[in-house]
């Protein structure tokens, strides 16, 4: 199933889509956010409520995406999780994952414009896959970690890189307002086998500049689920961006950076493709 989440006349929700309609979940459950609803109902309630419906209206309704999780409550990002990624910065493995946090606040959806603020010009790409929790879960063992899951996303980790780099610590640069790319949909785990490899490509203008497969991952996703699991209870509706390949805008000789009119898409198979313009503040 995908879920999407979305801004129609009437309201803000989320729901399956299928084929060219949507099946209103959140109208259903009395719920706008579809975090919340994993946590309140968990994802087998979801797939078993939208398998007794055929649609409630088009796709075309749809004024805008929201998120897919919208009001997350824990989003990790995993930082230097590509090795062509992390020569091109000059750095080494680390021997456990690098974790930054991204808040909820700022994140856009399918089709929204991510934000270049005036505080800076240095607005880069960063395309990911995004894993969101679909069962509570505590120091969860990796042969394990996929039944935690409830689907996946395309990501842009987009990052102010002047602000990113005030400090050691990321926290600035990684959560400017609208800079952080979250859809179309999630394609929820049954789609997705768990040795299966996703290809993920970064295109900005047209021209590809990221493209990379999931097996190139330093760590992997059950690694991932793993390790922040043990510090913290995983929640439904908890969000892992899983890190960015190589090929980064401030990296390349001259840097691209985003600017005002243009168009990013992180692409994904399975996935879909994730669009958002660029607009300056």
């Amino acid at each position: 199933m995908k879920f999407v989440s979305f801004a129609t006349a009437q309201s803000n929700g989320f729901g399956v889509q299928i084929n060219d309609h949507v099946i209103d979940l959140g109208a259903r459950l009395g719920l706008a956010d579809l975090g919340e609803a994993l946590l309140q109902h968990g994802l087998d309630k979801l797939q078993n409520l939208a398998s007794q419906h055929t649609g409630d209206f088009s796709i075309e309704d749809i004024t805008a995406y929201r998120p897919v999780v919208a009001d997350a409550g824990k989003i990790f990002c995993v930082g230097l999780n590509y090795d062509a990624h992390v020569r091109e910065t000059n750095r080494e493995r680390t021997a456990q994952p690098v974790l930054f946090l991204r808040l909820a606040q700022s994140q856009v959806g399918h089709g929204q414009p991510i934000i270049l603020p005036p505080e800076s010009h240095k607005l880069d790409y960063e395309g990911e896959i995004a894993v969101v929790i679909g069962k509570k879960g505590r120091r969860i063992p990796e042969d394990k970690a996929f039944q935690h899951i409830a689907g996946f996303a395309c990501y842009n980790d987009a990052s102010v890189r002047d602000w990113q780099t005030h400090t050691s610590q990321w926290t600035p640069g990684k959560n400017f307002e609208a800079t952080g790319g979250f859809g179309p949909c999630l394609v929820d785990i049954s789609e997705v086998g768990e040795n299966e490899v996703l290809t993920l490509e970064t295109r900005l203008n047209g021209e590809v500049m990221q493209h990379a497969t999931t097996d190139m991952l330093i760590f992997s996703i059950p690694e991932l689920v793993h390790y922040i699991s043990t510090f913290i209870t995983l929640q439904p509706g908890d969000v892992i961006v899983t890190g960015t390949p190589g090929g980064v805008g401030a990296k390349r000789e001259p840097p691209v950076f985003m600017k005002d009119g243009d168009l990013v898409e992180i692409e994904v198979s399975k996935l879909g493709v994730l669009k958002n313009p660029v607009r300056a503040e």
